[in-house]
């Protein structure tokens, strides 16, 4: 059976992506977010890399056979079935994409993995929960602001949303408080190069502590 995405992100909250990461870096930096109350990790397909089909991979089986189910990991910018079959191989277990594109969605149904397309107007979101999204990123959520969630989600409000784009620990409250949002995805804000080139592991594990601390009293503390 898939993994129950939905309520796996509900009971989290947060999803922290990581891009361009060194092959050596990214299981110390995976297991500094997990220090830091991370459950819920997306490593992403560099898709500007000529090696990004075996890179992504490479680094999703990494991770899962070190921290087994601790650590829930998905592949994202995922921009066609190939990387989406060669994501699910190396062992992701859910899939985001940046865009709504109905063949990955298919790809996915097909691979019987849960998948989080992108999508930006009401159109766009009801298409992916109709498609079988199990839920949708509101994507860049940060450009569009809590006044849009708030006015597009009134018609649409059985589609479970993860805003992602421009959520920082200044807002992190406020967008998880908006109707229809299960969850938040974010990116360097929490995975900073800076400290993962560093081996800052220390830092990067109290920079984390910073956003699950607020989820205290929600659905996402532990």
């Amino acid at each position: 059976m898939p993994l129950d995405l939905l309520e796996h992100v509900k009971k989290h909250r947060i999803v922290v992506a990581v891009r361009g990461i060194a092959p050596e870096q990214i299981l110390p930096a995976a297991k500094a977010l997990y220090d830091g109350g991370i459950r819920m990790l997306e490593i992403t397909f560099d898709q500007a890399s000529p090696t990004c089909l075996t890179d992504t991979p490479a680094a999703i089986r990494q991770v899962r056979q070190a921290m087994g189910d601790d650590m829930l990991v998905g592949a994202g910018t995922v921009m066609n079935p190939e990387q989406a079959r060669a994501a699910v191989e190396a062992g992701a277990q859910y899939l985001l994409t940046p865009n709504l594109d109905l063949e990955v969605i298919a790809a996915a149904r097909v691979l019987d993995v849960p998948i989080v397309p992108g999508a930006m107007t009401p159109s766009e979101i009801a298409a992916a929960w109709k498609a079988g999204a199990a839920l949708v990123k509101l994507f860049p959520a940060g450009c569009l602001g809590p006044g849009y969630i708030k006015a597009i989600t009134a018609p649409i409000r059985q589609v479970p949303l993860l805003t992602m784009g421009g959520v920082d620990e200044t807002n992190l409250t406020e967008y998880l408080a908006l109707p229809c949002v299960v969850g938040i995805g974010i990116g360097s804000a929490i995975a900073r190069k800076d400290l993962i080139e560093a081996g800052r592991w220390q830092e990067l594990t109290a920079l984390a502590l910073r956003y699950t601390s607020q989820l205290t009293g929600k659905e996402g503390a532990e």
